[in-house]
Parts: C-alpha cells; sequence; structure tokens
C-alpha cells in the first residue's frame, strides 16, 4: 500500500513559505516537491528530513518575487512529475476583498490547469 502524504502550512515569513509533510507510514525516501503556480513550475522548493523514520520533511520554499503584485495568487504543492496536489496557499495582496470567491475562483483555475496538464500527458503516453 502506497504511503499518504499531507503537508501543513506552518508560516509564511520573508517570502518563504514553510510546512511540514508527514507520511502515513514510515520508512519513505526524501520527496521531491514543486511549486505551482497557474500551471507552471516557480520558486525552489527544498525538503530536509525533520527526524531519520522516513515520515516528516521540513519543506521550505521561496516565493518569487514577480507572484507579489495586486489580487488573488494561488500555489499548489506537488510531487515533482506529478499531479497530485499535497497543499496550496494564496496570497492576498492590493484592495480589499469584498469576499473570498476571487480566492476560490483562482484556486479552481489553478487545479483545472493540473488537471489539464495530467490530461494531455496521459493522452501522449496512450497514443504511442
Amino acid at each position: 500500500m502506497a504511503a499518504k502524504f499531507k503537508l501543513t502550512k506552518k508560516q509564511i515569513i520573508s517570502g518563504h513559505y514553510e510546512g511540514l509533510l508527514r507520511a502515513s507510514s514510515k520508512g519513505q525516501q526524501d520527496p521531491a516537491l514543486e511549486m505551482i503556480h497557474l500551471g507552471h513550475v516557480v520558486g525552489n522548493v527544498s525538503v530536509e528530513a525533520v527526524n531519520s523514520d522516513g515520515d516528516e520533511w521540513l519543506v521550505r520554499a521561496e516565493i518569487p518575487l514577480e507572484f507579489l503584485v495586486d489580487g488573488v495568487q494561488t500555489f499548489l504543492f506537488v510531487f515533482a512529475g506529478r499531479s497530485n496536489i499535497l497543499g496550496r496557499f494564496s496570497m492576498i495582496t492590493g484592495e480589499p476583498m469584498e469576499d473570498d470567491l476571487r480566492g476560490e475562483i483562482d484556486l479552481l483555475r489553478a487545479e483545472l490547469d493540473m488537471l489539464k496538464r495530467a490530461f494531455r500527458r496521459h493522452c501522449i503516453e496512450t497514443m504511442r
């Protein structure tokens, strides 16, 4: 049975995301993660083992300055080369929002972009 993973945000400070990735079973390899924004890999993500059991890692990601603009920016964390979303966070800057609907729409758009990429990759692989 494959291990299940859960990424929990700890904090965002000085343009860096910090979170804790936990696996449902011990003895896992150090995972390689990517941070996605609008369907593209962005920033530098580092993963550091918290203990020697292979079930907890500290995740740090640099949030590129060019994404600190007005509006809602949603970032997703996935295993490198995969489309399973492990975690996400949104940053809202600029004018105060009337409600959080734009954030939800932005998240849906980001997830739809991920699904489109995965579907296209699947189609290419099955056509061979």
